[in-house]
């Protein structure tokens, strides 16, 4: 469930995390990533992207995480419930008319990225 007004999405992982977006996370996934999160798009998220978007989106709550932390708490069978939470919390960070081109989300799409277990889009 997303609180709208901050910016967090609740998401049960090791335990009940709250996933946020703002400014601090993108730039770590940046960094993490090695890319812009407007180069993100549907297919190319696989799973080194969504564990580093898990990861960014936690460090609000837990400065201490690491990448590596952050795979043993992602269970493989919760994949597609944790990316379409990791969605709305990117969501949430780009509302409505906002991004590049005023359409919204990181890829200036109105789309956000996802992944699936296959690293196809969800």
């Amino acid at each position: 469930m997303a609180n709208k007004q901050r910016g967090y999405v609740e998401v049960t992982l090791d335990r009940r995390r709250r996933l946020k977006f703002d400014l601090n996370a993108l730039s770590e996934l940046e960094g993490a990533l090695g890319k812009p999160v407007t180069q993100l798009n549907d297919s190319t998220v696989g799973m080194q992207e969504l564990r580093a978007m898990v990861w960014a989106g936690l460090l609000h709550e837990d400065p201490g995480l690491t990448l590596r932390d952050t795979g043993e708490i992602i269970e493989l069978e919760r994949i597609e419930e944790i990316t379409e939470k990791v969605t709305e919390a990117l969501l949430a960070a780009f509302p409505q008319g906002e991004g590049k081109n005023g359409k919204g989300g990181p890829t200036g799409t109105g789309r956000k990225p996802s992944a699936s277990p296959s690293g196809r889009s969800a």
